[in-house]
């Protein structure tokens, strides 16, 4: 997560998952930015739909009016604009930028292990998702990922969790699938759930302590999100 994306389209619809989550259950949730520099991109400057209210307000009304005011209160754009509001009131935040050497990234993650540990459920927001071959944990730009030894060692912790993934270039449901396998087959006896978007796909997997929680936020995402966001879950292997 780069602040440059604060409040834009993907943004708002992130947000509107989580607040589906929260008023679905009753699961401690923390949100872990996994902060990186702004680059200066025109990444994030998709916010022509805060003057659309008819066509994006419908969702989550309360959210998306809140979200228009704190994208007027301030010319800089930063995460700590929803962190001081009440709209994520039931979140807390880790809001640690993340390193890319080796010892500094271990540092970060205990910091993160520690900070979790009142919490069910732990939001993980890389800039682009899982780890790649060609990011390598401690090398360059690897602070822009998240690494697979850290999803086992949060799971291992007791914590539920919902990672955000961009797609690469393969087939959307094919990829989808393949992370839900992988994501299932590291976090034993999970249940994983994705919920799609047309540029991103967020990952689940419930602790089995939580399953009860799945057809709860798996129904309120759909009634809330209908187009926009789609729940896709974990398909049985051929026989």
């Amino acid at each position: 997560m780069k602040n440059q994306y604060f409040g834009d389209i993907n943004d708002y619809k992130k947000y509107g998952l989580l607040r589906s989550i929260e008023s679905a259950s009753d699961l401690g949730l923390l949100v872990a930015w996994m902060l990186t520099p702004d680059d200066g991109s025109t990444d994030g400057e998709f916010i022509k739909y805060l003057g659309e209210p008819e066509k994006w307000g419908i969702y989550d009304s309360h959210f998306y009016e809140g979200l228009v005011r704190l994208m007027g209160s301030s010319s800089v754009r930063s995460v700590s604009l929803i962190e001081n509001s009440e709209i994520l009131n039931g979140c807390s935040f880790y809001s640690e930028y993340v390193p890319d050497t080796k010892l500094g990234r271990e540092a970060w993650f205990s910091s993160l292990l520690n900070a979790s540990k009142n919490h069910d459920l732990v939001f993980l927001d890389p800039d682009n998702g899982l780890e790649i071959k060609s990011r390598p944990y401690g090398r360059k730009n690897s602070s822009k990922f998240l690494y697979w030894r850290e999803v086992s060692d949060l799971w291992a912790s007791g914590k539920s969790l919902l990672i955000y993934q961009h797609f690469i270039r393969e087939k959307r449901e094919a990829f989808i699938q393949h992370m839900l396998k992988s994501l299932n087959d590291l976090a034993e006896s999970s249940v994983v759930e994705a919920f799609s978007t047309p540029h991103v796909v967020f990952l689940m997997a419930l602790q089995p302590k939580h399953k009860h929680y799945r057809e709860p936020i798996i129904d309120r995402v759909n009634g809330s999100w209908e187009g926009q966001i789609k729940h896709l879950g974990l398909r049985a292997p051929n026989k």
